[in-house]
């Protein structure tokens, strides 16, 4: 198998690669710096416009945007009609209805992404498969809970906001053996396939395990409701990440499950998922 990987210095990408070398698969990945790795053919560039000439492959994975995606494949010179795996996120439908417009309008962008991937997709013949992850963690590269646990790291002190809505958080890796199943399983062509984590819980307990998987101690700063609702106010741009504490962000697992046989991890984090960034003795 020839596997083409769009942002496979992703965090998804950190996990995926090595899956893939493992079983024999000639990799040829795409970045937008220079980089070198035993087994794996870096290439320089860019989605949609900036991607070297691609002969034959058989598949296709991309951690990048949708629509820089869809846009490549529309004028994109290569033979056959490779399998396609993209992954969008669950924000196409989080956030659908959200308070804030630009949450709204990212929910359709996401929406018409995918819409567009699937429709060039079919006109070239290719089979495909879209998930839509939820919170994504495991490799200290994401930027939502590593940028917690690291400003933590450095202060000693961890905010921990009052969060009654539900979470669903899924390791990187998770993803990444997702799609490998889906490179090989047929069922899954056609399909926009929700994935979250293997354990849902209330966001406010999500901060506290982050918390817990530090290597040093820190000072818990527990934030009450009611300063966040003062804070949705006060902070424009806090408005939609403050007033979603309450709201569940999950995902139904059933077809991952189901059609793949994959089943997430629990939120169980350890350190290692944040990184490696120095912290002070």
């Amino acid at each position: 198998m020839r596997v083409l990987v769009f942002g496979a210095s992703s965090q998804i990408g950190h996990f995926l690669l090595p899956r893939l070398r493992e079983r024999g698969a000639e990799v040829l990945a795409v970045s937008r710096r220079p980089r070198d790795g035993a087994g794996v053919t870096w290439l320089q560039g860019d989605l949609p416009h900036d991607v070297p000439a691609i002969a034959e492959v058989s598949a296709i994975v991309s951690f990048g945007p949708l629509q820089g995606l869809a846009d490549w494949m529309l004028g994109a010179h290569f033979d056959g009609a490779p399998r396609v795996i993209a992954t969008s996120s669950m924000s196409a439908e989080s956030k659908r209805e959200s308070a804030v417009p630009a949450e709204r309008a990212l929910s359709r962008q996401l929406r018409d992404a995918e819409a567009a991937l699937a429709a060039i997709c079919e006109r070239r013949g290719c089979a495909w498969t879209v998930f839509r992850p939820t919170l994504v963690y495991g490799a200290g590269l994401d930027k939502s809970l590593t940028p917690i646990a690291r400003r933590a790291l450095r202060t000693r002190v961890f905010p921990l906001p009052a969060g009654r809505g539900q979470r669903q958080p899924v390791h990187a890796d998770d993803i990444a053996q997702a799609v490998l199943a889906a490179l090989d399983t047929p069922v899954a062509a056609g399909k926009i396939i929700p994935l979250g984590g293997g354990e849902r819980l209330p966001a406010g307990e999500m901060f506290v395990r982050v918390r817990r998987s530090l290597p040093v101690a820190t000072l818990p700063v527990p934030l009450p409701a009611w300063l966040l609702r003062l804070g949705r106010h006060a902070v424009p741009r806090l408005r939609g990440p403050l007033a979603r504490l309450d709201s569940d962000l999950i995902a139904d697992n059933s077809d991952v499950q189901q059609l793949l046989g994959i089943f997430p991890r629990p939120f169980r984090p350890d350190a290692a998922c944040w990184g490696r960034e120095k912290h002070p003795a």
